[in-house]
């Protein structure tokens, strides 16, 4: 954990919410950058809006892929006319060198390393029309937030081989762009784990589960001097989260930073609109887990009324990393005392690295609901784990607003002498547990 990270918890103790963006290194696991348990790391996911840009090939076959092109009554016509169109499997400067007439040309740049640069200056030099970019997913528009005088597409890695295999094909391959249409609503699969969000588990404390939440980062139109200008990345989702976050603190001024990261990760949404599960992009697409969002996708109206919270005494973070604020003299304090196992942090969420032997943690939940409430507890373990919430019901009055739970964890997978069996069991198959 940085030393920025504890210097976060300065702010914590003074009662004001730390987010944090998880970083834009994914789909790998563990590159999420922040393991703080005190501030909130947020995740990336899309909106539901695309800019869909259709591709047509000279056999009429036609792509739909994304792009920020857009035609002006002034512009010339020829963008929306067929041009030569020509396939690369690499876009470096050394290619196009003594290359053909590039004038009225349409290139697709099926090269995934990012050396896009030299591809949209010689286009542009040599006065092509357009720059078919590929990508794991159409969803990521950041290379084409940078061309300018050349209508740039993004397209997917399937639609890319079905082009280049008509260009290899043809003898003279032609293509035209025609100018984005915007899409927006239930027509776009959203929200989506954007494929650049860093994901968990973390590296260094694999026992706090990262990230927290996630929010929306795609393709977000934002001021910027005296226009504007389309953005991506975490950084986009942490403002979401930050001004949620500071609306729960009008509403419930008494509320802690951790009261408030709870109610968050607590009632967000594991699902879409269609009630299908959360997908998250990669190299292929698959269903979110925590590590992908955290609790889930962030939801405002839900997080003003959770019910429960999982509060935390800034002072109790001391006890497992060592380090806490002891004077002014010296604001951080790092002894050499044994720690305790990170997960039994009141956090609103259990992640056990390693279950090779039973295990019991304990949470401690207040009441912010109505005031004579019942919870049941509703588990689904994983494959391979043997869960048990003691007591199965918390029953709340005016006068019992907080109360304390246990979990017990084990593993399934024991042989007769209680040894861990070796199997393929999935590290990251999510264990749901709700009040």
């Amino acid at each position: 954990m940085s030393e920025n990270s504890y210097g976060t918890l300065h702010a914590v103790l003074k009662g004001i919410v730390m987010v944090h963006t998880a970083g834009n290194a994914g789909p790998h696991m563990q590159t999420i950058r922040d393991t703080s348990p005190w501030a909130i790391t947020v995740a990336a996911t899309n909106i539901d809006r695309s800019f869909d840009t259709v591709i047509t090939l000279g056999n009429k076959q036609q792509i739909v892929g994304q792009s920020l092109y857009y035609q002006g009554k002034k512009d010339s016509s020829s963008r929306s006319s067929f041009g030569n169109f020509a396939c690369l499997r690499s876009c470096t400067a050394e290619v196009f060198d003594g290359a053909q007439d590039l004038k009225g040309l349409i290139l697709l740049c099926n090269d995934q390393t990012g050396a896009l640069f030299p591809a949209v200056q010689y286009l542009m030099d040599g006065g092509g029309t357009g720059l078919i970019i590929v990508s794991s997913t159409t969803d990521d528009m950041r290379p084409v937030t940078d061309c300018e005088g050349i209508a740039c597409v993004v397209v997917n890695i399937e639609d890319a081989e079905r082009m280049c295999q008509y260009y290899e094909d043809t003898s003279s391959a032609q293509a035209k762009i025609e100018p984005a249409g915007t899409v927006t609503g239930k027509e776009i699969l959203a929200p989506k784990v954007a494929i650049f969000s860093s994901r968990g588990p973390s590296v260094t404390y694999p026992a706090i589960l990262k990230p927290d939440i996630a929010a929306p980062e795609a393709n977000i139109l934002a001021a910027k001097q005296d226009g504007y200008v389309f953005k991506s990345g975490t950084s986009m989702a942490a403002p979401h989260v930050a001004g949620i976050a500071a609306l729960l603190k009008v509403l419930h001024p008494y509320w802690s930073p951790a009261a408030i990261k709870s109610a968050m990760v607590t009632t967000a949404h594991v699902t879409d609109e269609r009630g299908m599960p959360i997908m998250a992009e990669g190299y292929s697409r698959k269903i979110a887990d925590p590590f992908d969002y955290g609790g889930g996708t962030i939801n405002p109206c839900g997080a003003a009324h959770p019910g429960l919270i999982y509060d935390i005494d800034p002072s109790d973070y001391s006890k497992f990393f060592k380090c806490t604020i002891s004077n002014k003299r010296t604001p951080v304090d790092c002894n050499t005392t044994t720690m305790q196992p990170a997960y039994y942090l009141n956090l609103p969420s259990i992640s056990v690295p390693d279950l090779r032997h039973p295990i019991t943690v304990s949470r401690t939940v207040t009441n912010v609901g109505e005031v004579n409430s019942v919870y049941h507890a509703a588990v689904q373990s994983p494959t391979g784990v043997k869960m048990e919430v003691v007591p199965p019901v918390l029953v709340f009055d005016a006068t019992n607003k907080v109360q304390t739970y246990q979990v017990v964890d084990e593993s399934a997978w024991l042989d007769a002498n209680r040894n861990t069996k070796k199997c393929d069991q999935d590290s990251r198959k999510k264990c749901d547990m709700l009040w």
